[in-house]
């Protein structure tokens, strides 16, 4: 028996990292049934009854150790792990794990990730001696290539695929209806869907977000519901939102699964949204979306399906949004096939990661 450990942002009921980790486990098992798979987790508990694998916490130095001993790979990834926008010491402890799995000999892959932006000249001394020294990297967008190529990581095996999650299967929309009716946001209106979340103690955003609720509401008769993907963080960002609203919204409030999730998603009309999965998520169900950027990796996605943001966080107006969503909404099933043909490849390069993983196995 092969044994991998992945090593992630898991753990921390994150609902994008959280399906990342089930799309990787899914394709992985079917390559290779007799895997044992062993996650580096913030709640391992959680991630074993959520997943089905062995988990060790992220903060255990002997159990990490023990366990890359053992490993015939590490997997790093998926995600955003090797940046410091959103955390400085977050870049340190992902590379940590890597420098620890160099020490023990055991093979390195870094997995779909969206590498950078790296800032700071130690940071990316550090990403540029490690990342020359792991087996195989794939990256999810071109955008993170270019990263690679700043910072002088040319020794392994480069490929770009795509999201992890992009290689999950379609759901049965059932499940979102039903917890959308026990919110009493069914029937037969139109659903738009936005995904938020707080960003650096901004507020202007939110005030656009809530005149958008409102004109959406108005112009076109439907419902606005709002899905959170990290739990409960989401559900308070978009309670701030909604408070600023004239017209009814809805706010999910519960804990979803990924394929809950992704159910909600699939009964949506549009999807808005600030979260990079939620838009993903679109993508897989099939549903026209809207993306807000606070971050690269939502324009490098976009750009990976022949689109682009609606604006971004610090400078979007109601107005600019509004414009967007007529432009989706008025054409739909245009969109859909357009993200259909493009996304069908991704999914081709989402499964190639796992190949990929497999070969650079001890």
């Amino acid at each position: 028996m092969r044994n991998i450990v992945i090593s992630g942002y898991y753990g921390s009921k994150n609902g994008g990292d959280e399906a990342m980790l089930a799309a990787m486990i899914e394709v992985l098992s079917d390559l290779d049934p007799k895997l044992n798979i062993t996650v580096i987790s913030a709640n391992p508990e959680d991630t074993k009854q959520r997943h089905g694998v062995e988990a060790i916490s992220w903060l255990s130095l002997p159990g990490i150790l023990c366990a890359l001993r053992k490993a015939d790979l590490l997997i790093s990834g998926g995600g955003s792990l090797l940046q410091n926008v959103t955390s400085g010491r977050s870049l340190y402890y992902y590379l940590g794990i890597i420098f620890c799995a160099h020490l023990l000999g055991t093979p390195v892959m870094l997995y779909a990730q969206g590498i950078g932006p790296i800032y700071g000249h130690f940071a990316r001394r550090c990403m540029s001696w490690l990342g020359n020294r792991v087996r195989a990297i794939t990256v999810r967008d071109h955008g993170s290539l270019e990263e690679l190529e700043s910072l002088h990581i040319r020794s392994p095996h480069i490929e770009c695929t795509a999201d992890p999650v992009l290689a999950i299967n379609p759901v049965d929309r059932e499940i979102g209806r039903k917890i959308l009716c026990s919110y009493h946001a069914d029937g037969i209106k139109p659903i738009v869907g936005i995904s938020v979340r707080e960003w650096k103690g901004w507020t202007r955003y939110k005030e656009v977000l809530a005149g958008t609720a409102d004109a959406i509401v108005r112009e076109f008769d439907a419902r606005v519901v709002f899905l959170p993907m990290q739990y409960p963080e989401d559900v308070a960002a978009a309670d701030s939102i909604v408070a600023l609203a004239q017209e009814e919204c809805t706010v999910l409030r519960g804990e979803y699964s990924t394929g809950e999730l992704l159910s909600l998603v699939g009964c949506m009309d549009l999807m808005i949204s600030i979260r990079l999965h939620a838009l993903i998520f679109s993508g897989v169900m099939g549903v026209p979306m809207i993306g807000l950027s606070y971050d690269p990796k939502i324009d490098r996605f976009l750009d990976s399906i022949g689109d682009t943001i609606a604006g971004s966080l610090e400078n979007i107006t109601v107005e600019e949004l509004m414009r967007e969503v007529r432009r989706k909404w008025h054409d739909k099933a245009a969109f859909r096939e357009q993200n259909a043909a493009l996304l069908a490849e991704l999914r081709r390069l989402a499964l190639r990661n796992a190949e990929l993983a497999l070969e650079n196995m001890k």
